[in-house]
């Protein structure tokens, strides 16, 4: 689904260039459950931002669906993104000037699907995240948890291929990130592939194997103990 071939990424100013990633090489299957970590700073954001098609590499070659995508223009990547693609970030990043109804609807718009089907679409996965009982409530009518899940929900209501997962458990206690690692560990058992950047390694072990990043190196990759065959 997903494969590297000596990714690099440099980010230059008038004074300075920082390698924030050095020749990465991985591939990930569909169907995963990757889980990426390391320090601050070590370049696991950007290289999330790279597979999420969010930036494009400074060099090396990106094969996303078997499309060789790294010198794709800003218009590829929407679209190859917005079909394919659910992020949930640590901060949420919900509207707050939309309900919960409306903030999961979104992705479904941009798609241009019906009334009919988004509504269905849209309870459908309020249901699954165990939210649907504030509909019609705002952001910050919620809780920390419950907002992530309006977040997740939002992610994979579109139905897509991957879900690129920043932080999603950092701004929350340790029982509502368990809860959310639940629901991604149930998305992925359904299916989607998910990769997820984390500096928990209690977090980690939901996933089937992790990539351990060092200065934007690739240093170790290991597969994680209950996923061994």
């Amino acid at each position: 689904m997903i494969k590297t071939n000596n990714l690099n990424k440099v980010f230059t100013t008038e004074e300075i260039e920082t390698t924030a990633l050095n020749k990465v090489n991985f591939e990930i299957k569909q169907g995963e459950f990757v889980a990426i970590m390391g320090p601050s700073g070590c370049g696991k954001s950007t290289l999330l931002n790279l597979i999420g098609l969010l930036d494009n590499p400074t060099d090396g070659q990106l094969f996303f669906l078997d499309h060789e995508v790294s010198k794709y223009t800003e218009r590829q990547r929407a679209n190859l993104r917005k079909e394919n693609i659910g992020f949930v970030f640590q901060s949420f990043n919900l509207i707050d000037e939309l309900t919960v109804f409306e903030n999961v609807e979104l992705p479904l718009l941009y798609l241009g699907v019906s009334s009919a089907d988004r509504k269905t679409r849209v309870n459908e996965v309020l249901e699954t995240v165990g939210i649907m009982h504030r509909v019609n409530h705002f952001p910050q009518q919620l809780s920390g948890g419950q907002q992530q899940r309006v977040a997740v929900a939002r992610a994979v209501v579109s139905k897509p291929k991957l879900i690129l997962a920043d932080e999603p458990t950092g701004n929350l206690d340790s029982s509502h990130g368990e809860e959310v690692m639940k629901m991604l560990t149930e998305l992925n058992e359904n299916g989607t592939t998910i990769i997820q950047v984390t500096h928990s390694p209690a977090y980690a072990e939901f996933s089937q194997r992790t990539i351990h990043l060092f200065d934007g190196h690739i240093v170790t990759e290991n597969i994680n103990e209950e996923h061994r065959v």
